[in-house]
C-alpha cells in the first residue's frame, strides 16, 4: 500500500474520515496512541465492556474521554467509516464486524482468532459489497503479507514467510501458573504492567504462532507444511540457509515461525523474536551471484526481513489503505490452514476445556480440512472421552458440537465452501 497516497487523499478531504474501535485494552490503546497523531482522522467513539477503560485510553491518548462507549452498536450508531475491532474475543469480534459491514464500515479485524475461525466469510461477504475487511497492519500477519506481495511482485517465488518468536518444545504445556517466570517477571512487575496471564500463555504455547501463520496462508495462499510449524531455531542471518527445503521446511511455498532461542535455551544473536521474514528463490541462475553480490544471499535462496513490528501502533497504515484507498492490507482469499487443539496434559472424560491461553489445549497449525476441534471453537466444551497429551482433540472426542456465535459461523464458512 502506498502510505503517502493515503495521506496525500486524507489532506485534501474536505471532512476527517471517521474512525470507531471496539476494545480498549492494549492493542487498542496504541492504536488510539497512533489515531490521535495522524491529522484528519477522527475517532468518533471507542467502545469497551468497561466504558471506563474506554475512557481512560482515549485521555491517555490526549481524545475526548466522553467518546467511551459500552457496546459496538452504540458506536456503530455514531457512522464510522472504518471499525477497527480489537477485543481479543472471537464471538464479540465476529458479530462486531458483521454488523460493521451491514452498517456499510470497512472493518480493520485485530483479532486474528476470528479471523481464522470465519475470516474468508468476513473478506468474501466486504468484497461483494464494495467494502474492505482487513487484517491490521503492525501485528504480524498483515506485516507478513506484505513481504508476500513484495516478493511475488519483484518475480520471485516464495518458498517460506513468518515471524520469529521466543520457543522451546516444552512451551507448548505451559499454563496461566507457570509463564511468569518463563518471560522473566516478577509478581510485581505483571502487577505494574496489568499483564494477561492467558494471553501471555498462549503467545509462548505456540498458540497465538500458529493463529497468525494460519491468517497469511488463507491471505497468501501458501499452505502450512504436513507437521505444521517447527519452530527451529534462526537467527536472522540465517533465514536462507534455515526456512528452505534441505534446511528446516519439508517443503517451499508454506509458512514457518523461528525461535530466538537455541535448543539450550540461549538467546541467539541477531534474532527475529519480534520480526518477520520472507524467503524466496528464482528460476534465474544468475540470482545467487546477484544477491551475493549484496550480501543478502549465499546460494540459490535470498531472504528479506523485518527485525520489529510496533502492533497497533502501525494499525492507522490499515484504516488509511480501507477507508481511502479501498484496499486491505492483507485479507483472506481462501480457506488453506486452520488451527487446531491439542491437550497440553493427560486429560479424562468429563474434563472442560478452557481454550487458547488456558490449562488444557493449546493450538496447532494444520493444512484446512485436515480435522480436529478449532481453538477458537475449544472453549466451554466437554469431554466425552479421555485425549492423551500431545493429541489432537476432534469434535468427536466431546460430549456435544460446539455451540454459539463462533460455531455457527464456522458452518456456515464450511458450508459455503463445500
Amino acid at each position: 500500500m502506498t502510505a503517502g497516497r493515503a495521506l496525500d487523499l486524507l489532506a485534501a478531504r474536505d471532512r476527517p474520515l471517521r474512525v470507531g474501535l471496539v476494545g480498549a485494552g492494549a492493542f487498542g490503546s496504541m492504536v488510539l496512541s497512533g489515531a490521535a497523531r495522524v491529522r484528519g482522522l477522527d475517532v468518533v467513539g471507542v467502545a469497551d465492556l468497561r466504558p471506563e477503560r474506554a475512557a481512560a485510553a482515549l485521555e491517555a491518548a490526549g481524545l475526548d474521554p466522553s467518546r467511551a462507549l459500552d457496546s459496538a452498536e452504540a458506536l456503530l450508531d455514531r457512522e464510522p467509516e472504518v471499525v477497527v475491532e480489537a477485543t481479543g474475543s472471537v464471538a464479540a469480534a465476529l458479530e462486531t464486524a458483521d454488523r460493521a459491514l451491514d452498517r456499510g464500515c470497512h472493518v480493520v479485524m485485530a483479532t486474528v482468532e476470528a479471523d481464522v475461525v470465519a475470516g474468508p466469510l468476513l473478506a468474501e461477504r466486504a468484497r461483494s459489497l464494495g467494502l474492505v475487511y482487513s487484517l491490521a497492519y503492525g501485528d504480524q500477519p498483515a506485516l507478513i503479507c506484505e513481504l508476500v506481495d513484495w516478493a511475488r511482485a519483484a518475480g520471485f517465488e516464495v518458498v517460506c514467510a513468518g515471524k520469529g518468536t521466543k520457543h522451546l518444545p516444552r512451551f507448548h504445556a505451559v499454563t496461566p501458573d507457570d509463564v511468569w517466570p518463563e518471560y522473566g517477571l516478577t509478581p510485581e512487575q505483571v502487577e505494574r504492567g496489568g499483564f494477561d496471564a492467558r494471553m501471555f500463555t498462549s503467545f509462548l504455547d505456540g498458540t497465538k504462532s500458529a493463529v497468525e501463520m494460519a491468517a497469511v496462508c488463507n491471505a497468501t495462499g501458501l499452505v502450512p507444511q504436513e507437521r505444521g510449524l517447527g519452530f527451529p531455531p534462526c537467527a536472522a542471518g540465517d533465514l536462507a540457509r534455515v526456512c528452505v527445503p534441505g534446511g528446516a521446511l519439508e517443503r517451499s511455498g508454506t509458512v514457518e515461525v523461528v525461535s530466538s532461542l537455541d535448543g539450550d535455551g540461549r538467546e541467539l544473536a541477531d534474532h527475529l523474536r519480534w520480526g518477520v521474514f520472507v524467503t524466496f528463490t528464482s528460476d534465474d541462475e544468475r540470482l545467487a551471484d546477484w544477491l551475493r553480490a549484496y550480501g543478502i544471499a549465499d546460494g540459490r535462496y535470498g531472504a528479506l526481513w523485518r527485525p520489529f513490528h510496533f502492533i497497533g501502533l502501525e494499525t492507522t497504515v490499515s484504516v488509511l489503505s480501507a477507508g481511502l484507498l479501498g484496499e486491505p492490507t492483507g485479507a483472506p482469499r481462501g480457506f488453506h490452514a486452520d488451527v487446531v487443539a491439542i491437550a497440553k496434559r493427560d486429560l479424562a472424560a468429563g474434563e472442560t476445556l478452557d481454550g487458547e491461553g488456558g490449562f488444557t489445549v493449546h493450538g496447532a497449525l494444520v493444512p484446512a480440512g485436515a480435522g480436529g476441534l478449532p481453538i477458537g471453537l475449544a472453549r466451554d466444551v466437554v469431554l466425552a472421552r479421555p485425549v492423551r497429551r500431545g493429541e489432537r482433540v476432534r469434535v468427536e472426542d466431546l460430549e456435544a458440537p460446539p455451540s454459539g456465535p463462533a460455531a455457527e459461523w464456522r458452518a456456515r464458512l464450511l458450508a459455503r465452501l463445500a
